[in-house]
């Protein structure tokens, strides 16, 4: 089977709850991409998860928890991730 691909096969042979427990699976692991996303960028950045929160005006708590993948950026939080990782310095100047 292709990656990206869905064995429609075995999706028809699931019952609900094999379905339900793949789908906790899938946010799981998405949870945990996005928690080394955060933490990658953070550590390019060469901040202290204290000195981040500062420079972007996000509590402790909520970098603490973006990249222990207890909880996701959302809206501007994630559109801000991503500028800080394609263009640090613009980011972090415009910041100030």
């Amino acid at each position: 089977m292709a990656l990206g691909r869905i064995d429609a096969a075995r999706v028809d042979e699931a019952d609900e709850e094999e379905l339900a427990r793949q789908a906790a699976a899938d946010e799981a692991e998405a949870m945990q991409d996005t928690a080394k996303f955060a933490r990658r960028v953070r550590r390019r950045l060469g901040l202290s998860q204290a000195e981040l929160s500062e420079r972007i005006d996000v509590p402790l708590e909520t970098i603490r928890n973006w990249e222990q993948g207890k909880r996701s950026p959302t809206g501007a939080a994630k559109a801000l991730l991503k500028v800080l990782d394609k263009a640090p310095e613009a980011a972090l100047a415009a910041l100030n």
